[in-house]
């Protein structure tokens, strides 16, 4: 795996900028992006990465940094929003849809497309996509779901929003990766659990348990081994962060 490229969106902090980290020591090339280069170049410095400026949902931005892009080996779609905080699904104002969609949605589908062409460069090309667990039905139903029904019904759907966009950005994973299987691709997404990072300004004083309330090295964690994934490893998944398969 070293000397091999990877970009990163949403890299200037969380569980991308982790992610950068622990790829950059692990002596991949990255590409470190976010929407103020100031502070992508900073960050980069700061891992050892490349800077770049990055909106996913700007189309000129997304087509600068696929033109700056000659050859990539992996495409982590990380950056994502959670504009829904502390609002319920039946409070819920449309537009709030429409701005996670943008972001979580088709920012990435925006970047994925523009970059195929860097990607297919690679013999070993690699997509990961940073989604939640609380996108898979198969954890949200069910007698006994890891996401509590009561809670929910409580708060009236809480992050509802939220949790669609991600749901979408699973499909979009399992057909992304049956459109590009027979380029040798390997596309899957993964569930880093609840992290302390800004998504989640809930998680500050939170205590510690598996996959919830921790530093974002551990979700990042998850990011890389997806990466280092054998040529003929699984494609079309969701993942949690230890490396099991998550139900969709």
């Amino acid at each position: 795996m070293v000397g091999r490229s990877v970009l990163i969106t949403g890299a200037t902090s969380g569980i991308g900028r982790s992610a950068a980290a622990q790829l950059v020591e692990a002596g991949w090339d990255v590409w470190v992006t976010g929407r103020s280069l100031e502070r992508a170049t900073q960050v980069a410095a700061e891992v050892g990465g490349r800077a770049l400026a990055l909106d996913v949902t700007d189309g000129a931005s997304v087509a600068a940094a696929a033109a700056a892009v000659d050859r990539l080996d992996a495409l982590v779609n990380n950056a994502g929003i959670r504009p829904d905080y502390g609002v319920g699904l039946l409070d819920a104002d449309p537009e709030l849809f429409r701005t996670s969609y943008e972001t979580n949605v088709f920012g990435i589908v925006a970047v994925t497309n523009a970059l195929l062409p860097a990607l297919r460069r690679s013999s070993s090309p690699r997509i990961v996509n940073v989604s939640s667990g609380t996108a898979s039905f198969g954890w949200s139903t069910g007698p006994n779901p890891q996401f509590d029904h009561e809670a929910a019904a409580a708060s009236g759907g809480r992050f509802a929003v939220y949790r669609s966009s991600k749901a979408a950005l699973n499909a979009l994973t399992m057909y992304y990766a049956q459109a590009l299987a027979l380029e040798g691709f390997l596309v899957n997404a993964l569930a880093p659990g609840a992290r302390r990072t800004n998504l989640n300004p809930g998680m500050q004083g939170v205590g510690l348990t598996a996959g919830r309330g921790g530093e974002p090295t551990e979700g990042a964690a998850g990011v890389v081994a997806l990466l280092d994934l054998p040529s003929d490893g699984p494609t079309g998944a969701l993942f949690s962060y230890d490396g099991t398969v998550a139900p969709w």
